[in-house]
């Protein structure tokens, strides 16, 4: 009796287990992909989104691993005589199902928003109450992403409402990568491991490299506020689940360091790589750093772990990233408003990293290669023995990215 009782549960539950394996293959490594919001906030339609299909195509991102094209808020009409929500007839004229074959035709994937509450933030019907049903819609339109908003929530319980959203979506039949955007208000990395695929560590971003905008209900975080937030977190992300500080500002208005540095942090937090330019039109310098393939495959790397600030040294902070084929990352932060020079002797980077990986970057026993990341030249080795210092210019609000090639 006892082992047909066994059998049973097990029975019972595979079809639960075999969808949150599928669910989790969603995210194995960190989503990469366009929004709307930060360059058009609510100023969007088709036209764009199909001009950003084709652009996505035709400058190399989709082939870089820039897959989602994610429609953020303002897409919404209203509801039909059922309950189901209808795109804005003025804006999206041929409607979300036309526009997911468009997008998948071109090898793309499309992502679309909406709120936990009665209301989007910008004031367009929420799901609350219609979970279920915007799931079902989502999924006969084709969709592949969600991101999932906290505006208008009062007396809602967070927990309760990513669990019924994510519920939803799995009932709905389609895989669709859940991405939380609860803001970090009530800890989400404490428990939304096996309730979505990634989740908002802290406020939206706004393009400043490090400057925190102020009004009187909110705040916006600069490049620096969301890395100073989420360098305590790292221990939450894995394959499968991933911590978010937002979405990507390259393109946007900082300076060309200010860019590089914001990307290449990106990529050494295992984050998102979401961006929020508008690629029809954007520099070769941006071009030139969002399609770094030594940095993407840094944030991609397969064993996911979350880069480390072991060093905070004279206006310098040293991150490392243990890599999945015993290679390390490291990147040098100038987060200062003058050039600092840096001094690296390699037997003071000794550790290893107790808290996730359990990796030691072994400098007295191994040599490795260094591989400057943005230069693209092989810049010597690291020595087991030699305290001979190697000495560098950091720039202001910029970074120095390495490979280091285990030999």
């Amino acid at each position: 009796m006892k082992k047909n009782y066994l059998l049973w549960l097990f029975m019972a539950f595979l079809p639960t287990f075999l969808y949150a394996q599928k669910w989790n293959e969603l995210s194995k490594t960190p989503q990469m992909g366009w929004s709307s919001w930060n360059k058009f906030q609510g100023n969007i339609n088709e036209e764009i989104i199909v001009g950003i299909a084709d652009a996505l195509v035709s400058s190399g991102l989709r082939d870089a691993g820039y897959t989602y094209l994610n429609i953020d808020d303002c897409w919404h009409g209203e509801r039909d005589m059922n309950g189901f929500i209808q795109p804005d007839p003025q804006k999206f004229p041929k409607g979300m199902k036309w526009l997911a074959e468009y997008v998948h035709a071109r090898g793309l994937k499309l992502g679309i928003y909406s709120d936990a509450g009665t209301e989007t933030c910008a004031g367009k019907p929420g799901s609350l109450g219609h979970e279920y049903q915007d799931a079902l819609q989502y999924a006969r339109w084709g969709v592949d992403y969600l991101k999932y908003d906290w505006c208008n929530t009062v007396n809602i319980n967070p927990k309760g409402a990513y669990q019924l959203i994510s519920d939803a979506l799995r009932a709905a039949g389609r895989p669709i990568f859940l991405s939380m955007c609860e803001w970090g208000d009530n800890q989400p990395w404490r428990w939304a491991t096996e309730i979505g695929n990634s989740w908002r560590i802290g406020p939206d971003i706004w393009c400043s490299f490090d400057s925190t905008r102020v009004f009187p209900t909110y705040v916006q975080y600069s490049v620096m506020d969301c890395i100073n937030r989420n360098d305590s977190l790292r221990q939450y992300a894995a394959p499968g689940h991933w911590n978010d500080p937002d979405m990507l500002e390259c393109g946007n208005g900082l300076s060309v360091n200010e860019d590089r540095a914001h990307f290449t942090m990106w990529c050494m937090m295992a984050s998102p790589l979401i961006l929020g330019n508008d690629i029809r039109n954007m520099s070769e310098e941006t071009k030139a750093i969002i399609t770094n393939r030594e940095l993407i495959a840094i944030n991609q790397d397969t064993l996911g772990v979350q880069g480390l600030k072991l060093l905070s040294k004279e206006g310098l902070d040293y991150w490392f990233k243990p890599l999945a084929n015993g290679d390390w990352a490291m990147a040098i932060l100038n987060s200062t408003k003058k050039d600092i020079k840096c001094e690296i002797n390699w037997q003071n980077f000794n550790f290893t990293d107790t808290q996730v990986s359990q990796r030691s970057t072994s400098f007295n026993k191994y040599t490795y290669q260094v591989r400057n990341m943005w230069t693209k030249r092989m810049e010597g080795k690291t020595s087991k023995k030699s305290k001979k210092q190697r000495t560098f210019i950091v720039p202001s609000h910029d970074v120095v990215a390495y490979r280091l090639i285990k030999q």
